[in-house]
């Protein structure tokens, strides 16, 4: 596999590369007054410095972009797709709650009809203050009921359980407050089937998500898998034909293209690679044996990053046993529509990831060139877009201090075509793939998606850079959760338009 990698690499560096350094040392020669970066450079091999962050900054995004096209797409991926299955796994769904009063009943309402036979619901109330559990009980008709826990992982206090009259697939773990860590070990302890399907209280599954869950599992070597999440907000009246901008803000809007490239690009590469570093809080499957071997979830800053490297760190001891991405197991969940919940909930991203950095470092440097989650966790993720984050800003603002004026218009004007075009074919590819998965934008979308790409090619990719920046630096000061406000609002998970 990293074989493969490094082969590809080689190409890009050819292909990239070379031309930019071309059309730089072009600019180069025209530019009169000699830059701090110049005087720097006759001290330092800083030339070859900057070649090597260039490469990073750029060579795994057009990995990725190619790696994601359905011609490099898995066998295993073809043949979930195609096969039939006549038996259905028992699956827990598993839902934690805190304060989800807001969006608690289109969670329930969304439960009540799914096409599926051996599956359970479990909510836990973890310490809710406001009336989550109070409506539990208004739309499910609770009564108490005895269930066993395994005793194999570690959480609060569970002090009451409770089944629903109207729907007894559906249970209720009322606990003392541990946070969500704590409320999904619960729930796996409570669970009495043997997959997990973790979910957030704002998560609605697609009628199909179980039956295709179902079929990837046939394959006895995965033993976790994430599925693919796109913005609840645009969710229109056909969950498997077309996403919705009009009635979605700017942020929303900007949120719905970087999902799609997240899932539909960088996702998917990296599952294909065996490097798939996180598997989604807001949609994730498991072995519950699997969970239960690495200890269940750890209390952090973000839960999910962190039990999908677990995973992985049980998957290297196992002969064969893999990680998948299902790209047909969909589900939608609620983002942020303010700026200051979206600041809140990529900074405690961010924090995840120093935090995963630092308690997997023995395992990252055991296994850097020898597994594919090490490689491009360290090289993209924290040297590629953390570490060259502060060191391109550095550069930038001390070269416009000392030399303002010293980079020619030739410099400028290739770059900034290099941005335009590069991104715009990213998300390009990534709409074009997400509409290879089944799901498209409406015709009446075409020019608010046309804006919001270039917003997010000249606007949005800058401040998740930044956000980036400052997330890595809060981590050592606060790493408390951050907790995101639900919006309220009443999604329809039948037939009618939620968007």
């Amino acid at each position: 596999m990293l074989k493969k990698i490094s082969l590809l690499f080689l190409f890009l560096n050819d292909f990239i590369f070379k031309e930019v350094v071309y059309a730089n040392s072009i600019s180069s020669e025209q530019d009169k007054a000699p830059s701090i970066i110049d005087f720097i450079s006759s001290i330092v091999f800083w030339d070859d410095i900057l070649v090597f962050l260039f490469f990073l900054g750029n060579a795994f995004p057009v990995l990725h972009l190619l790696h994601c096209l359905p011609w490099f797409r898995e066998k295993s991926e073809d043949d979930n797709r195609n096969v039939e299955i006549e038996k259905e796994k028992g699956m827990s769904i598993i839902v934690p709650c805190y304060n989800e009063q807001g969006i608690i009943e289109t969670s329930i309402n969304s439960m009540k009809s799914l096409p599926y036979s051996q599956f359970e619901v479990i909510y836990i109330n973890d310490g809710s203050t406001d009336e989550t559990l109070s409506l539990l009980n208004k739309f499910l008709k609770l009564t108490p009921c005895s269930r066993s826990p395994l005793r194999k992982l570690s959480h609060k206090k569970v002090k009451n359980v409770f089944q629903s009259k109207l729907y007894p697939y559906i249970y209720v773990l009322d606990k003392t407050n541990g946070g969500k860590a704590d409320a999904l070990n619960a729930g796996i302890e409570y669970s009495s089937q043997s997959l997990v399907i973790t979910l957030d209280a704002d998560t609605i599954l697609t009628d199909q998500a179980l039956s295709v869950i179902n079929k990837t599992f046939e394959d006895k070597d995965v033993v976790a898998a994430g599925g693919v999440v796109h913005v609840l907000q645009a969710k229109t009246s056909k969950p498997l034909s077309y996403l919705s901008l009009v009635h979605a803000n700017m942020l929303v809007r900007l949120q719905t293209l970087d999902f799609l490239k997240a899932f539909y690009v960088t996702k998917l590469s990296l599952a294909r690679f065996q490097a798939l570093a996180v598997i989604s809080g807001a949609f994730g499957i498991f072995e519950k044996q699997a969970l239960i071997n690495v200890g269940g979830y750890r209390s952090t800053v973000g839960e999910d990053i962190d039990i999908t490297l677990r995973i992985h760190q049980y998957v290297s001891k196992q002969k064969n046993k893999k990680i998948a991405l299902i790209s047909d197991a969909v589900a939608y969940t609620e983002l942020p529509e303010n700026w200051k919940d979206f600041l809140k909930q990529r900074v405690r991203w961010q924090k995840a990831f120093i935090d995963c950095v630092i308690h997997f470092r023995s395992f990252f440097c055991k296994t850097l060139f020898t597994k594919a989650v090490s490689f491009f966790y360290i090289f993209e993720s924290f040297i590629g877009r953390t570490i060259v984050a502060y060191i391109m800003t550095s550069l930038f603002v001390v070269n416009s201090i000392f030399n303002p004026f010293s980079s020619g218009i030739l410099h400028i004007l290739t770059n900034l075509l290099y941005i335009l075009l590069f991104h715009f074919m990213y998300n390009l590819v990534a709409i074009g793939v997400g509409k290879y998965y089944g799901f498209r934008f409406q015709k009446k979308d075409i020019f608010r998606l046309i804006f919001t790409i270039l917003l997010d090619i000249f606007i949005y990719r800058f401040i998740i850079m930044y956000i980036v920046m400052y997330g890595s630096i809060a981590y050592f000061f606060n790493k408390d959760w951050n907790k995101v406000d639900r919006t309220g609002r009443d999604y329809q998970t039948d037939t009618k338009s939620v968007a």
